[in-house]
């Protein structure tokens, strides 16, 4: 990546971005974010250096740097995203560990968070703006769409489709072929064997609806 890159975001998410840019020699011009309190601060001789709108540094997007929103929530992760698509005409790089394992065949699209250890399989067509945490497995020919955030250890068999805003949590396993729907919820350590309507949300071994 030739130019620098300004991370929106300088909570948890953001010093794990961080790291990651850092492994892979990406110079931070910077954080972007909303707590005040962090303005002037450093992270790892990073600065801090205003809101997430200011405009100021803004007009260095899609010029003289790149973007990654480094935001844990979904719906904060899609407005700043909005956000720089219609005011730089831009989409946010992918940050990935040089430990994770991407097949050459996998598609990615932009804007995702693929943390240590993470295996992308074959033919795997992963979304935009996706976070997928440590350890994750996905299989080949699986799904992933846009804004789905995956937990750390989960492992997703072959052929799965995961739609758009959908969380999986931590350690959780989806069986061969299964479909989830969006905006879904799946709990930590479930065992999903069914397919998952949108909007639902489940948990156990094997996963039930929780209403």
């Amino acid at each position: 990546m030739e130019n620098s890159v300004i991370i929106f975001g300088a909570g948890g998410t953001g010093h794990q971005i961080l790291d990651i840019f850092q492994r892979n020699q990406v110079v931070i011009y910077g954080f972007l974010d909303d707590n005040k309190e962090l303005h002037g601060t450093e992270i790892d001789s990073v600065s801090v250096l205003g809101d997430t709108d200011d405009g100021g540094f803004l007009k260095l997007i899609g010029n003289k740097c790149e973007a990654f929103v480094a935001i844990g929530e979904r719906s904060v992760r899609e407005q700043l995203v909005e956000m720089l698509n219609e005011r730089r005409k831009t989409m946010p790089v992918n940050a990935i560990h040089d430990t994770a394992v991407v097949s050459e065949t996998a598609s990615l699209g932009h804007g995702n968070f693929l943390g240590a250890r993470v295996i992308v399989g074959s033919q795997v067509r992963l979304g935009h703006h996706a976070h997928i945490h440590p350890g994750v497995i996905i299989e080949p020919f699986a799904e992933i769409g846009d804004f789905v955030n995956i937990g750390a250890g989960a492992v997703l068999n072959d052929r799965v489709k995961v739609e758009q805003g959908t969380f999986i949590g931590t350690g959780a396993t989806i069986i061969s072929g299964i479909k989830i729907g969006k905006n879904a919820r799946i709990g930590a350590g479930s065992l999903v064997i069914a397919d998952v309507a949108e909007g639902t949300t489940v948990f156990g071994n094997p996963a039930q609806v929780i209403k």
